[in-house]
This record gives structure tokens, sequence and C-alpha cells, in this order.
């Protein structure tokens, strides 16, 4: 498990001037859309689009339970700070699209997914913020726990990304075969990733490996442990997190900014 259903993505730290975001869509345009993928699945999505932008976009992939609210108010936030968002859902091809409620069964749906068709969404779904943000100059994707595994997959499986971000994505599960560990040299783009040091799923010491193996692979990558922090730690309903959380908003936008043409994150 990842966030809980009723999880609220954290605030932009102090000193990220937000086009304007208060908990209301401000300047920020939403829309939930309906996107076909190249083998003709149809799958839900979610688009938040700043009035003015940077150059920048981002496509959201979720945690294990889809896309629900969290990764829609994290796609606002995203496009609060300039960086046009289109956050996905995995299960089209196996829930459909209607929404689900914090009773959803998805780990059946987990286990049907398959990394070409990710692929494939990630794909649509990139054309898709390309298409509605003609300014977007560099795409990356974010991901959480199935879907900082899933972001870091997209490094190997997409031509053409900026770069793309993993908070506590595994890089040594064979979720779909081979690890992200043994995939260094068909990785295409930059890597940051962002873990838990007491998180008990992913060890340090395959963190640590990883950015090793990064380095040696000439790489390059940020990969940050924050010592105490758990996995799902950013979450605004951990208070005690928050100072993590804000560095990794931070950190986020740099990585972004870093590697947008001209970019003003």
């Amino acid at each position: 498990m990842c966030f809980a259903y009723d999880a609220v993505p954290p605030p932009l730290p102090q000193g990220v001037v937000p086009l304007r975001f208060d908990g209301q869509p401000g300047n920020v345009s939403q829309e939930h859309l309906t996107l076909t993928s190249a083998d003709g699945t149809q799958f839900s999505a979610y688009s938040a689009r700043p009035s003015t932008g940077n150059g920048a976009g981002i496509v959201i992939l979720p945690d294990v339970r889809g896309l629900f609210t969290f990764y829609e108010e994290l796609a606002n936030r995203f496009a609060a700070a300039g960086v046009a968002a289109v956050a996905i859902d995995y299960f089209g091809r196996t829930a459909g699209l209607a929404p689900r409620g914090a009773d959803f069964e998805f780990m059946p749906h987990v286990a049907q997914t398959k990394p070409d068709q990710i692929a494939q969404d990630v794909t649509v779904a990139v054309a898709r913020l390309k298409q509605d943000n003609p300014d977007v100059q560099a795409v990356f994707t974010v991901g959480f726990c199935f879907g900082g595994f899933n972001s870091l997959m997209q490094a190997v499986s997409q031509q053409g990304l900026a770069g793309v971000v993993a908070f506590y994505g595994s890089p040594t599960a064979a979720r779909f075969g081979t690890p992200v560990i043994d995939l260094i040299d068909q990785i295409t783009c930059p890597i940051l990733g962002l873990y838990g040091g007491a998180d008990q799923g992913i060890p340090v010491a395959d963190v640590q490996r990883f950015d090793h193996a990064l380095t040696q692979g000439g790489k390059p990558h940020e990969i940050v442990i924050y010592p105490d922090a758990p996995h799902s730690f950013f979450d605004r309903t951990y208070a005690q997190y928050q100072q993590e959380s804000a560095d990794a908003w931070r950190r986020m936008l740099s990585f972004i900014s870093a590697n947008t043409p001209k970019g003003t994150v």
C-alpha cells in the first residue's frame, strides 16, 4: 500500500510562487479526460494546465490505487507552479472508466498490468500534454511506490523524456522481469530518486546500490534518502514530515527547471 485514500499532497513550499492555488482551481484549468491507448483501450486521466506555463510538462504515475483524488490534486499543484500535468489511471483494461472509492480492490488489477501497456498509456498522455500545452518543451514523469517503479521504467522505455522522478520506486523489484538496476545501460534521461530511510519495503542498501550503479554507468542522477522518513512520507497528513516534503518539492522543481530549455520553474 502507498497513500491512503484520504491522503493529501503537501502544499508547494515557501519560496515557490504559485500562479494561484489555495485549494481552488484559480488560474489552473482542470479537466477529466478519457484517453485512448495504442491498443484501442480507453483509460481515465486528469489534466491540470497553467494559464502561463514555463515550458515543462509532467505525466503523473499513481501508486497501486490508480487515479484518485490525491493525484488530481497533485496535478493541480504542479500546474500552480507552472508545470502542465496529466495524471493517468492504469486500469482501463480491467476496471473500466468509472470513478472508484476507498473500497476498490486494486491488487487484482495491479497484477494484470503490463509494462508495454503502461508505456503505451504514458505515450498517449505525453502527446495529449503537448497538444493541450503548445509551450511545453520538456516532458517528465513522476511516480509513487508502484508508480515510482513505473516512472523509473519510463527512463528505459520512453524516448524523448527530459527526466523521470521516482518517489520510493524500487530499483530492485522484478515486477515486470528485469529490475531497473539491471537496465542502467538502457536509461536515456536523468533520474531523480526520493526515498525514505525508514521505508520497510525498500532497503537503504538497495537504494545506495542503485545510486552507485547509476554513477558507474555515467547516468545523470540525484538520489536522496531522507533518514527517518517512511514509505509514503509525501503526504500533507504526515505533519512530522513537512520538512522532507518541502525539500522534495524543491528538488523536483529544481530538477525540472535544470532539464527544461530556458526553464523558469
